[in-house]
């Protein structure tokens, strides 16, 4: 009787495997049959849940340092004040609104007025440039001809870039003429977008301890325990390593960019703010980042004195070494826990499939990942028996060890 209710159960779940296997045989011919419909619908759904995935990404950006101000500010405060856990959460969600919307005026009056002069300011440098450019060539070449015909064809009219550049705006401004409405539309839709996904990220931080608790009531309604465990943990690792790793880079990022500012400021380098800023939005890019602002600031800083640009180059070096060794492992540290060679390979791909977002998202995605598969290696080492692995041996756990392991094991289902 026994074996005939085993066999009846093993040929229950084979039939559900195999019933499930041909629903998605059946769906994803379905799919490849009519891809261009499903590519279609799948557009229009992504249309309709845009507004709220972006209100997802928004909330969990705000929440961040809006948690560290309601833990700072109102911890202590809250514990056992009825009016101080109503108000906490609003004053901490309307600081970081502030203080978001204070670094965002920073920018468009501090570093975009100075951007304008510069750009100005960099026309005369390019036309007084070209005429000593040509001057050192002459002398490096010893008045080569051929050479010097190639320098002496090289010339900047400033009128004529100032025309080229009202020429372009021109166009443009008649394309956008024509294209009036649209562009009115865009801008409506727009606004009507971001409106709702910023209402959908306040609900989701006022009501995130319950939004938290219904998720974990779902899960645990529909899938098996042990799987809705495993899933929910590694939700939270991904939250975790997300938010430490947006922390850490843009605390890092500040903290080089002030550097630069002060730095160039006190060697009396032209553009000090716009550099530092620069640097520092730039920084935001682990790795390569910073080298982009440098090169940028290297060509502003070249076109005033080319000498300073040179010790523009190895102030950049330095400082790219106090950052590198000093604060970067302290401030970020390891809340990445990725090798630098799963870094680099995580912003390089990152950057091939999805451009400068992708740099950022793809290394604490590919941390979650290496963690995750990290554990699987070290359960199913232990599985084994395998207490350890070197070059050269493989360690195992003794009879003693494995008891004890066994006895924590029930202790902790217990």
């Amino acid at each position: 009787m026994l074996k005939r209710r085993m066999a009846m159960d093993l040929n229950k779940k084979s039939m559900k495997k195999i019933r499930e296997l041909i629903v998605f045989t059946a769906i994803l011919v379905v799919a490849l049959w009519k891809f261009d419909t499903v590519l279609e619908g799948a557009k229009n759904i992504w249309g309709i849940l845009f507004p709220f995935v972006l209100g997802g990404a928004i909330a969990f950006v705000i929440n961040v340092p809006m948690s560290f101000l309601e833990k700072k500010i109102f911890g202590k405060t809250k514990d056992g004040n009825k009016v101080g856990e109503k108000l906490a959460r609003p004053i901490s969600l309307l600081l970081t609104i502030i203080l978001a919307v204070g670094v965002i005026a920073l920018v468009m009056f501090g570093v975009i007025p100075q951007l304008t002069r510069t750009m100005g300011s960099l026309m005369i440098s390019i036309a007084n440039f070209v005429p000593q450019m040509q001057n050192w060539i002459r002398e490096f070449s010893h008045n080569n001809q051929d050479i010097m015909k190639l320098v002496n064809q090289v010339q900047f009219n400033q009128d004529q870039a100032i025309k080229w550049g009202i020429s372009i705006l021109g166009s443009g401004a008649g394309n956008m003429m024509n294209t009036t409405m649209s562009a009115v539309g865009s801008i409506v839709s727009g606004f009507a977008t971001f409106f709702i996904a910023f209402s959908f990220a306040c609900y989701i931080l006022f009501q995130k301890e319950k939004l938290h608790v219904q998720i974990r009531k779902v899960f645990f309604a529909f899938i098996p325990k042990q799987k809705a465990e495993a899933f929910l943990k590694i939700c939270s690792l991904t939250y975790q390593t997300f938010a430490n790793f947006l922390t850490g880079q843009c605390v890092e990022a500040v903290i080089l960019g002030s550097m630069f500012v002060v730095t160039l400021s006190i060697l009396k380098m032209p553009y000090a703010l716009l550099i530092g800023t620069l640097i520092a939005f730039t920084a935001l890019i682990p790795i390569f980042g910073a080298f982009i602002g440098c090169a940028v600031g290297c060509f502003l800083i070249f076109m005033v004195n080319p000498k300073q640009a040179i010790l523009f180059i190895i102030v950049f070096l330095i400082l790219q070494q106090i950052e590198g060794n000093l604060i970067y492992p302290h401030v970020v540290g390891g809340s990445v826990g990725l090798p630098s060679i799963w870094v680099l390979a995580a912003v390089t791909i990152g950057g091939n499939l999805m451009g400068i977002v992708g740099m950022l998202i793809f290394i604490p995605l590919v941390s979650v990942l290496y963690t995750i598969f990290r554990k699987f290696v070290y359960l199913r080492l232990k599985e084994k028996n395998i207490k350890q692995v070197t070059k050269t041996v493989v360690e195992e756990y003794t009879a003693e060890e494995i008891a004890a392991m066994g006895k924590n094991i029930k202790k902790n289902r217990e």
